[in-house]
């Protein structure tokens, strides 16, 4: 497994990073073994940095995780979003980034994760009743303290991200990046590059929309039945860009999903994606997409088959697109 920098403020990661979301919450029952297995499969295939949430499965996912790296920690670099505040019925009801909530979420995480450090901590969402001055101020003092290695952002806009990057040296922003969700393109990945702050793309699958195993019915009782991108003729649109995917994947003996992960990871060595897999099966799939190497013509005809803009629907529903400060207009 290769390496990529992460921003030139941040560590040497794994070209491709696995997104543990999906073993603890959100896509359906989750299957705790195979999770299990499915991180000591990655760290043996070379895969470093391992993304979770503090609230996914409300904290079980970093459970999940120290399990998995009892006895191996320095295998791993963990990468903590943090913020997003839910009920008990498992629904969300706001964002935390005072400075106060993030010594209280990491003395949690460090306790859930076993362990003393924790490598990118980052707010989950920006929130909007408190300045990034002071999260990432917040943030810093941790630093100091040592609990705290790097310091990321999430789904972030340029203005924000460059306020932050005025208080502490941000390693990275973790943000949707995909061949169907391609706004970080306009201004935000510009705005990275110039600042030296690397790229962590999660749903470089879409969820799994642009996976090539999709069909219609599938995660029907999940959070993606809520998504404009998976209902009715959005889904359809949707699924006709994947067919035209697949008849590239085809030339080049690959799968559809390879190819989808393949094209982020080639828009820059900045850029890591972050696959979700959460079964052996789907992880040694997206593996196998780091042999690929696309030519010019190649990502032409990928450009041909799904250009920018081409999805039905938006990323998320209203309210939720409503909380991104990387989808504000910018002023």
């Amino acid at each position: 497994m290769q390496q990529r920098q992460l921003g030139k403020a941040g560590p040497r990661v794994s070209t491709l990073g696995l997104g543990a979301m999906g073993m603890s919450d959100l896509y359906g029952p989750a299957d705790r073994a195979e999770g299990l297995a499915t991180i000591h499969a990655a760290l043996e295939a070379g895969i470093t940095l391992i993304d979770t949430g503090d609230f996914y499965g409300m904290g079980q996912n970093e459970m999940l995780i120290g399990e998995a790296l009892k006895g191996r920690r320095h295998d791993a670099l963990i990468s903590v979003k943090f913020g997003a505040m839910r009920d008990a019925g498992g629904g969300w009801c706001g964002y935390d980034a005072r400075p106060a909530a993030v010594k209280n979420f990491l003395a949690y995480s460090l306790q859930r994760l076993g362990t003393d450090h924790i490598d990118i901590y980052r707010p989950a969402r920006v929130d909007p009743n408190v300045p990034i001055e002071d999260t990432i101020g917040a943030i810093a003092e941790e630093v100091k303290a040592g609990r705290v290695r790097h310091i990321g952002l999430s789904e972030a806009g340029s203005e924000t991200i460059r306020r932050a990057a005025a208080i502490h040296p941000i390693s990275d922003l973790q943000i949707e990046y995909s061949l169907i969700s391609r706004g970080i393109e306009d201004d935000i990945l510009g705005t990275c590059r110039e600042l030296g702050i690397g790229v962590a793309a999660y749903g470089v699958l879409s969820r799994g929309l642009i996976s090539g195993h999709w069909q219609r019915g599938h995660g029907a009782g999940d959070f993606r039945g809520m998504s404009p991108r998976f209902q009715g003729e959005n889904l359809d649109a949707n699924l006709a860009l994947v067919e035209a995917l697949r008849g590239i994947a085809r030339e080049q003996n690959a799968s559809v999903a390879q190819i989808a992960i393949a094209w982020v990871a080639a828009q820059g060595d900045d850029i890591v994606p972050l696959v979700g897999a959460r079964r052996r099966d789907r992880l040694q799939e997206a593996l196998a997409s780091t042999d690929l190497v696309l030519s010019a013509d190649d990502l032409a005809a990928i450009e041909r088959a799904v250009p920018k803009g081409a999805a039905a629907g938006t990323r998320y529903a209203q309210a939720q697109m409503d909380h991104l400060d990387s989808e504000r207009p910018r002023r």
